[in-house]
């Protein structure tokens, strides 16, 4: 068994974790009490308040890879937007304390694949199924928790294998990236600029842009991504101007993205 320890990650100004864990960018972080807990690249943690910082409870050894993570080389406070109109200004205030996790890409690609025409704790369930299907299991603090199953394992499968996660036509999608991403078709290595990326990944059945940019966005943390998704259309076309482009945010479109959609989704596109 693992030595714990309870660490200080970070200021609970820089990082908000209901925001960051409910925002819609990651499927793995489930609240437990005061707390949440998650599974990152076969590693858990467990992170909560105390007075007012953010603590962090993991194997000592594992610190490195949190703090890359939580993406905590970059001051957060420090981007500026300029001015991006009355809308967003509340959309940023509302969004403070989100942060972009450094997510692994099979991982990243795979959960939004199963994201596609679905709600997120319907997500959440399918990703979970996987992992305790698939997956392998690991103890953290006297539980059984699963990392996400490599796409190795997932590529051996049949549709019919999926079955039971109950994600009905996604299932052939997942083997098929699965697949490519296993036999090295696709690597964040060799993806280069977004663009390309995206048109890389759209090549895989079942991914369209909005998946393959999602991909893009947290899965090879390019920041300049703007997922739009059917919330998206709505707060763009009822706040935004018509000739709007992501590029007016400049290199972190995706964090200005992050808080359009939270703000939407929590308060309905049209307010």
């Amino acid at each position: 068994m693992q030595e714990l320890s309870e660490i200080r990650l970070c200021a609970a100004g820089e990082l908000d974790l209901e925001k960051t864990f409910e925002c819609g960018q990651c499927f793995r972080w489930n609240r437990r009490d005061d707390a949440y807990i998650g599974i990152v690249r076969g590693r858990a943690a467990r992170l909560f308040y105390r007075g007012g910082d953010v603590m962090i409870e993991c194997a000592a050894e594992d610190i490195p890879l949190w703090h890359h993570y939580f993406d905590m080389d970059l001051d957060y406070s420090a981007i500026s937007f300029g001015d991006a109109g009355e809308y967003f200004a509340a959309c940023e205030e509302f969004g403070r304390g989100i942060r972009i996790l450094r997510q692994e890409f099979w991982e990243a690609l795979c959960s939004f694949i199963i994201s596609q025409c679905n709600n997120i704790p319907r997500i959440k369930g399918i990703v979970e199924s996987l992992c305790q299907g698939f997956g392998e299991p690991l103890e953290f603090r006297g539980e059984i928790y699963y990392s996400f199953p490599g796409p190795d394992i997932l590529a051996t499968l049949s549709p019919g294998e999926l079955a039971p996660l109950r994600a009905g036509y996604r299932a052939p999608y997942i083997i098929s990236a699965a697949r490519a991403v296993s036999l090295g078709e696709l690597t964040p290595e060799a993806l280069g600029s977004r663009e390309e990326a995206v048109r890389a990944l759209c090549g895989i059945s079942g991914v369209g842009k909005k998946v393959a940019s999602c991909t893009a966005l947290y899965g090879l943390h390019d920041m300049t991504g703007f997922p739009i998704d059917t919330w998206m259309k709505r707060a763009l076309a009822n706040h935004f101007p018509e000739d709007f482009t992501p590029e007016v945010f400049g290199e972190y479109a995706g964090l200005a993205q992050q808080y359009i959609f939270y703000y939407a989704r929590t308060n309905g596109a049209s307010s």
